[in-house]
């Protein structure tokens, strides 16, 4: 392949010929910049609902619509080329009928461009994954901690120790033979995480499960520490940009107040002597 041929994205059948291969590399991007960051080194860039609390501000993942998964779609797409482009379906846009389920997530594709949606649950939703799939939609499934269903599961806890063990277990081999490509894990033991991914034909990426998983996702903004508050035990920090980024913003506001920002070299003479305009 020549330098200036075009790069081909990351497909379905991609990912899913990539288990038991090398770990597949994930992580969430919901702008432009990033998503051009993302792409240099991860497989999979996924639009996760998540950006209802990482950028919107809001308390839980329930309050995303449709039309915001689309816009930051829509923004990640123009900064990806190489990972495969991934999509939340957000909270209501899938429940209702696999019909509901296709007309939303053919709105997405056809918006943003994405190569597959991801949706959450696991026996529950087989029959709406099929139908997607039957009718050329590639899905992503999430089974373990589903946030989406995070006021039924009664918080944000570790799903399946003990006697519901076989309950995940069941989920995922659902999605599976409903025809997902790819399986998420969240909050599932590292013993049952590794029991999944030995089980099932089709990759698992964990989210607070087991490095014995085919590939790990994690939200982009809590790998980069850019919450100062927010120390889940599953993500490791890569680096602590939150208190770099407040330590910046002090330092301009102290220069600006003390009249030492903008300098001589920030601001443009009244005549030019031999400057750039």
């Amino acid at each position: 392949m020549s330098a200036n041929s075009p790069v081909r994205p990351v497909m379905a059948a991609d990912i899913r010929a990539r288990k038991g291969g090398a770990p597949l590399v994930c992580l969430t991007a919901y702008t432009t910049p990033m998503a051009r960051l993302v792409d240099q080194h991860c497989d999979i860039t996924l639009v996760g609902d998540s950006l209802g609390m990482v950028v919107h501000g809001l308390p839980s993942t329930l309050g995303v619509t449709l039309e915001m998964m689309i816009l930051h779609g829509q923004a990640v797409a123009r900064g990806t080329s190489r990972a495969m482009l991934v999509i939340d379906m957000p909270f209501g846009s899938y429940e209702e009928s696999p019909a509901q389920a296709f007309a939303n997530a053919r709105r997405l594709m056809a918006e943003t461009g994405c190569a597959a949606v991801k949706l959450e649950g696991g026996r529950h939703m087989a029959e709406t994954i099929r139908f997607l799939v039957d009718r050329g939609i590639p899905v992503m499934a999430h089974v373990g901690l589903t946030p989406q269903a995070v006021n039924a599961l009664g918080g944000y806890k570790v799903q399946g120790r003990g006697a519901d063990a076989d309950r995940v277990m069941a989920d995922a081999q659902a999605v599976e033979a409903a025809g997902a490509f790819s399986v998420v894990l969240e909050k599932v033991p590292d013993g049952l995480s590794r029991r999944i991914t030995s089980a099932l034909e089709i990759p698992t990426i964990g989210i607070g499960a087991s490095a014995g998983c085919d590939g790990q996702v994690l939200v982009l903004d809590d790998m980069l520490g850019l919450f100062t508050d927010f120390r889940p035990k599953f993500v490791k920090r890569y680096a602590e940009l939150g208190h770099a980024a407040d330590e910046a913003i002090a330092a301009y506001a102290a220069e600006v107040r003390a009249r030492r920002f903008p300098g001589p070299e920030h601001v443009f003479p009244d005549e030019l002597k031999g400057e750039k305009p």
